[in-house]
């Protein structure tokens, strides 16, 4: 008997299809800073419903790449550098006290056990002589896994939704540069530096180290920002951070 698909399921998938649909056109620059964008537009544009459509838009700007118009619409969010910082610690400031919460209410057995093992994984591919762009992408799931674990250790649904949404904020995700560093020199010297991170905060969490797991975190969440600015050393790297083209170059001093 075939499965019956009920309308609010459908409603969901194509509001998630629109979702990304846009988000793609933003961080392609299809549609760039500033452009104003109405539901009708993009019906016609992506083929898809109205009503999705509306709900997509505005969960756009729930993530942070939408602003909403006093006139109706939306346009484009731009972005500058320092944006893009305060997004990072943002992030690093709710993990650092996931991992505070985990070490001082001490993290459950099964939740440990699978942080370490893990960093076990991690430290062999990060191990290797040279590492590829297959191994990166390897590298995206596994460091996805640990901050996720990271939560489950801290064990609070309070926490948990604070950081989910921390982590929609434009270029706030914990892998949100990593791709880009398999084009960069220093590549395995920051993958080395995040994996040591990794262990000493499982290491923390587990010896109850609450002020030191915390710290942990929040200096390890740096290395994203870390990682744009050595991006954004010539315009060729610059090209490679996922959504550059909503970045505004920092504004020259007066000389």
């Amino acid at each position: 008997m075939p499965t019956q698909v009920s309308d609010s399921d459908r409603s969901s998938s194509q509001t998630v299809k629109a979702q990304l649909s846009l988000r793609d056109l933003v961080l392609s620059g299809e549609l760039k800073a500033g452009d104003r964008i109405s539901e009708l537009s993009m019906v016609e544009r992506l083929g898809i419903s109205r009503t999705p459509i509306r709900m997509a838009l505005v969960r756009l700007q729930e993530e942070g790449f939408l602003d909403a118009l006093p006139t109706g619409g939306f346009a484009v969010k731009g972005f500058s550098e320092r944006d893009i910082h305060d997004a990072i610690e943002m992030r690093g400031t709710l993990e650092g006290f996931a991992a505070r919460l985990a070490a001082e209410r001490g993290a459950a057995a099964p939740v440990l056990a699978a942080m370490k093992d893990l960093l076990a994984r991690i430290d062999d591919l990060v191990g290797q002589p040279a590492l590829t762009v297959d191994d990166f992408s390897v590298y995206v799931g596994l460091n996805g896994q640990f901050h996720a674990l990271l939560i489950d250790a801290a064990d609070s649904p309070v926490v948990r939704r604070q950081i989910e949404r921390a982590v929609n904020l434009p270029f706030a995700s914990p892998s949100g540069f990593v791709m880009l560093q398999a084009v960069l020199p220093e590549a395995q010297k920051i993958l080395t530096i995040a994996q040591d991170h990794h262990t000493c905060v499982v290491r923390a969490i587990e010896e109850r180290e609450g002020a030191r797991a915390e710290a942990l975190m929040r200096e390890h969440a740096r290395l994203a920002h870390r990682n744009l600015q050595l991006a954004f050393r010539n315009q060729g790297t610059r090209d490679l951070v996922p959504g550059a083209v909503l970045i505004r170059p920092p504004v020259a001093a007066n000389g």
